[in-house]
């Protein structure tokens, strides 16, 4: 038996021309899985009125049946991003798409924020060039992460006296890396192995 009872109110709409709703309220699935939601949205807000605010809105207060069929009509999402204003402040925007681009600033900032590691680098007075470009770039690596580098060239029995290719190596290694590094001191003797650190240089603001 056919069930005669229709949901009635203006934002009723044939089938055909429904959106593809999620069960937790969103009208796509662009970007990531939803799972759960961080926020109200959609048909989860409970407030009878709500405040638009954003750029594709006309700023103001309005009854949320106005406000779902606004988002519904720019295939969006009605998003509840100040619950506790009153009433609360909502946007009509990608959800997905939204925590998208939070989480990638968040990876952002936590990347700024990295602390600063110091990572080795070794050579011989005998390391080939085929070696020394290989270290090179991973030292380059090193420093555009953010990390300094300890570059050392290490001495075995009789090469103690090849001090001088040492310091060359580890010179030429910061005239490689000048564009992303620069040298805290000169080349220095430690027990039996020359080190040099590498500090990254620091990004220049503005244009």
């Amino acid at each position: 038996m056919t069930n005669m009872n229709k949901p009635s109110g203006e934002g009723f709409q044939k089938a055909g021309n429904q959106p593809n709703r999620l069960p937790s309220g969103g009208f796509r699935n662009k970007f990531i899985p939803r799972k759960e939601t961080e926020h109200r949205i959609n048909e989860s807000i409970r407030a009878p009125q709500v405040r638009l605010v954003g750029d594709n809105v006309q700023m103001g207060i309005y009854d949320l049946q106005t406000a779902l069929k606004m988002a519904e009509e720019q295939g969006l999402d009605l998003v509840e991003i100040s619950p506790n204003a009153d009433p609360p402040v909502c946007k009509i925007i990608d959800y997905n798409k939204f925590l998208y681009d939070k989480k990638k600033k968040e990876k952002e900032i936590k990347a700024k924020n990295k602390v600063s590691e110091v990572k080795e680098i070794r050579f011989t007075p005998n390391t080939d060039d085929h070696d020394f470009d290989f270290k090179s770039k991973h030292a380059e690596n090193f420093l555009k992460e953010g990390n300094k580098v300890k570059a050392y060239v290490q001495f075995k029995g009789r090469a103690i006296h090849f001090q001088d290719r040492g310091e060359l190596l580890l010179l030429k290694l910061a005239e490689r890396l000048s564009d992303v590094g620069v040298l805290e001191h000169m080349p220095k003797m430690e027990g039996r192995r020359m080190l040099a650190i590498i500090a990254p240089k620091s990004k220049k603001k503005g244009g």
